[in-house]
């Protein structure tokens, strides 16, 4: 019995070793800071081999700033970060308070990024190596237990050589970089990107530009791309929604038709532009977009009579039933 005891005791205190850091989650990753000095918006990216990386890692406020906090993570250091930023304490006043006042400090990895661009990163002399950080004028770029030491300066690298793209394209190309040199030493699984407004609009709605997670899948980053693509698309939707509203049909043929040349095969888009051609008499050619929908599903030719009662199809009668017949 005394010898069963002695085994519980050092099996107990081994476990214990093997988990210091209590129920804090673990995101052992690459991450990227960023603003976007011509438009102001702020944004950061993430990848790891971890389920769900972005509901821990990246945290983002318009008009305030954003945050990264990875390694064995402190998830109070997001909305705390914000937090401090929003009190006017830098990025680099806010970094230092939260590291200051955590014990768990040297096993943390931090980045911060204020709404004027200046950012802050912290590793931990107990980060898991390879792990290391850049900071740079509206950026930071961070990494930890990475196959290889060269991945946060290949992030930092793509980043400023791509100011020509949206934010949230630079911020994919930093992590595809990242990818390239190793990435994660266990893998990938998950990434997530978040763009918030340089200034806040007062509508959480309106402020939030691009908020794109990849939870659970073998390429995250292949797929978080093409999931980036359709966010591109939908905007030229709302746009062409927004036109519609205030009568500018010309205008919301444009978008929608923008919105299908990206995604030629989805049928939504194809039948909203159907739909707003034939709103501004252009039967004919809207004709063509809904055989092609009516006949590879039926259920849009089924919706098609009920949008005339809100306005939304303002065909006349002859034209509605013309519509209707369009495929037996």
């Amino acid at each position: 019995m005394k010898y069963f005891l002695i085994v519980i005791l050092f099996l107990s205190q081994f476990l214990f070793a093997q988990s210091p850091f209590g129920n804090e989650p673990l995101a052992h990753t690459y991450s990227i800071v960023a603003r976007d000095k011509n438009t102001g918006e702020m944004g950061v990216a993430v990848q790891s081999h971890w389920f769900s990386v972005g509901t821990i890692v990246s945290w983002g406020e318009a008009g305030v700033g954003v945050v990264a906090t990875q390694s064995f993570v402190n998830p109070a250091f997001g909305p705390n970060g914000l937090s401090l930023l929003k009190e006017g304490k830098s990025a680099k006043d806010a970094l230092e308070i939260l590291i200051k006042s955590d014990e768990g400090r040297d096993v943390r990895q931090l980045a911060i990024l204020d709404k004027n661009g200046n950012s802050a990163a912290y590793t931990g002399s107990k980060c898991i190596q390879f792990a290391g950080h850049i900071e740079g004028e509206n950026y930071s770029v961070q990494a930890n237990m990475m196959a290889s030491e060269t991945v946060w300066g290949a992030m930092e690298k793509s980043f400023l050589e791509t100011e020509e793209l949206p934010l949230a394209e630079r911020l994919l190309a930093a992590m595809e970089a990242a990818q390239k040199e190793g990435g994660d030493i266990r893998g990938k699984q998950s990434a997530a990107i978040l763009v918030v407004r340089g200034e806040a609009t007062g509508n959480l709605w309106e402020d939030r530009l691009v908020d794109l997670r990849i939870d659970d899948h073998p390429t995250p980053l292949k797929e978080m791309k093409r999931i980036l693509k359709v966010h591109r698309a939908y905007e030229h939707m709302n746009k062409g929604d927004l036109e519609i509203e205030h009568g500018n049909i010309d205008a919301a043929v444009r978008e929608y038709g923008a919105a299908e040349e990206m995604f030629p095969e989805n049928l939504e888009m194809k039948y909203w532009h159907a739909v707003t051609l034939a709103n501004v008499g252009k039967i004919d050619d809207a004709k063509i977009l809904f055989i092609e929908v009516f006949s590879q599903d039926r259920n849009w030719l089924t919706l098609t009579p009920r949008l005339v009662k809100p306005g939304l199809l303002t065909v006349s009668e002859s034209e509605l039933e013309m519509i209707l017949n369009l495929i037996e």
